[in-house]
């Protein structure tokens, strides 16, 4: 099995542009997410990687709910489920047998607002192939074997300098720079932006991807012995592969397969010849801490490369994808659209106090050692309901209508045609939905025409384009007249009431669009 299958850039490296409006460092999940954001919008970017493919290993398994709706949006969700499944129950052994079963990770049942409530796991590597397929498809690409080794910003752009292996270095003229090369960011580093956060206590563990015999894949097997050391098991969804881990003795450095097969052998009751294959394997020591910037200039960090994380609770990944997910539609909405550059500084404003709550929560999980996983990690609660985009004009709100801020809940409805859908549906793209409930004083001649930048969507009142037959939209966003513009990231810009809703919408796409792009359609 090859893990990843993606290993050269075909016709790529023969035509190397000069010239892109983003250049990405690093194509793990969140340079590769940012470049489908950036393809689906026209912007034109080019994703680098240093290795000669993308990265084996299934490392960061978890995929949460919140950023299941995000791949959803993306156009990947379907294909990342084909490959992923729910996680098992656990089992504890005990001198050779399994003396308990548990759910480490909380079921919890969807419903019409949230549609994905269960963590997916999905191997890292799996996860890749999904987006790289994606991002493919969007006309976009991946250049591998390809390091970037330095740059230089100034008021217009970034000039950034390639070294392809085997090949003659190579400049490109950016519009901008996103650094998503990792926890050791080389970009970070020649920024010399400091990193900041808890300690956590010293150790390491092992961590392999390996092929064994006559044991059960229906459990997330663990054994925990006297001494503290423990070693898990973890079945992979799609393959014949366990995900091991296993707490290092202190001093190891060796990851070769003798010794993962070694260690396997001397913590668990598995003898070492039921341990067939090694495929990848590496040496992980738990580290913390955020970004003390997420922007300099024209140069913007992401994904681990603005934060690193204890493992525990699955949290890195999906907060790293989550970064590319906020900051591709606000670069997109300033070099399509003639935003100011007010919108990308919301970029750090939004995203490190999110990164700083995930920090403090695997930092507790890390500390505490609980295997309990429950719906607190699926961050559907996360908004920004302190950020200079939110503006929530409405009064005397039911207790739990959501507002300004926070995160559009789905809701299953209808066509006027009566055909089925859902508000996810009408979210899904590039472009900022506005959603009006009930019967809501709007002049549509005097917004933006461009379908690209604004789709209006009227629920209820006397010209409706979606019909809430069995009242999930009224349980979702409250019973009263409304209107409510959504972001592309899926999160409430603006709560107005539906007197005057007009000029309070065109005012509230002032922070978002230039003036050129606010022209109205009359």
């Amino acid at each position: 099995m090859e893990l990843n299958n993606v290993k050269d850039s075909a016709g790529v490296a023969d035509n190397l542009p000069t010239t892109v409006d983003v250049l990405i460092a690093g194509a793990g999940p969140t340079g590769i997410a940012l470049g489908i954001d950036l393809a689906r919008r026209g912007v034109r970017a080019l994703v680098v990687e240093r290795q000669d493919r993308l990265s084996p290993g299934a490392r960061g398994t978890g995929v949460q709910p919140r950023t299941q709706e995000v791949y959803e949006d993306l156009g990947a969700l379907d294909a990342l489920r084909a490959v992923g499944a729910l996680y098992p129950p656990t089992a504890l052994w005990e001198n050779g047998r399994i003396t308990q079963v548990r759910e480490m990770i909380e079921r919890v049942d969807p419903t019409p607002a949230v549609p994905h409530s269960n963590a997916l796991m999905v191997p890292q590597f799996r996860n890749l192939e999904v987006l790289h397929a994606r991002l493919t498809e969007l006309g976009g690409s991946v250049l591998l074997g390809t390091e970037l080794t330095d740059f230089a910003q100034d008021t217009d752009g970034v000039t950034v300098r390639l070294q392809r292996v085997g090949g003659a270095p190579h400049t490109v003229r950016a519009g901008y720079l996103v650094a998503a090369d990792g926890g050791r960011s080389t970009v970070r580093r020649a920024l010399g932006v400091g990193m900041s956060g808890p300690s956590l206590e010293p150790g390491a563990a092992l961590i392999a991807d390996v092929r064994i015999d006559d044991l059960d894949r229906d459990h997330w097997h663990r054994w925990v012995l006297p001494n503290g050391g423990f070693a898990a098991l973890l079945p992979l969804a799609g393959t014949d592969l366990f995900q091991t881990l296993i707490a290092a003795p202190e001093g190891t450095t060796d990851t070769s397969p003798e010794t993962i097969r070694t260690l396997l052998a001397a913590r668990t009751h598995l003898a070492a010849d039921q341990i067939r294959e090694v495929v990848w394997s590496s040496l992980f020591r738990p580290r913390a801490g955020m970004a003390d910037s997420y922007r300099t200039g024209r140069v913007f960090l992401a994904g681990d490369a603005a934060h690193i994380h204890s493992p525990a609770g699955g949290q890195g990944l999906n907060t790293s994808v989550q970064d590319a997910y906020n900051l591709g539609w606000k670069l997109g909405q300033v070099l399509r659209y003639g935003a100011p550059d007010s919108l990308l500084d919301s970029y750090g404003t939004e995203r490190r106090p999110i990164a700083a709550r995930i920090l403090d929560t695997s930092t507790r999980l890390h500390r505490s050692g609980s295997l309990h996983r429950g719906r607190d990690l699926h961050q559907l609660d996360i908004g920004y309901p302190d950020s200079p985009l939110t503006r929530e004009l409405r009064t005397d709100l039911a207790e739990g209508t959501p507002v300004a801020g926070d995160r559009a809940p789905d809701a299953p409805c209808r066509t006027a045609d009566g055909s089925p859908t859902r508000l996810f549906d009408a979210f899904q793209g590039p472009h900022f939905t506005l959603l009006t409930l009930g019967d809501v004083e709007l002049d549509e001649s005097q917004l933006p025409a461009d379908p690209a930048l604004l789709r209006i969507v009227r629920v209820g009142g006397p010209t409706p384009d979606l019909l809430d037959a069995d009242g999930h939209v009224q349980d979702a966003y409250g019973s009263g007249p409304a209107v409510l513009l959504v972001r592309p990231d899926g999160y409430l810009a603006l709560g107005a009431p539906a007197e005057g809703a007009t000029a309070r919408v065109s005012a509230a796409l002032a922070d978002f669009v230039g003036t050129a792009a606010l022209q109205p359609t009359g």
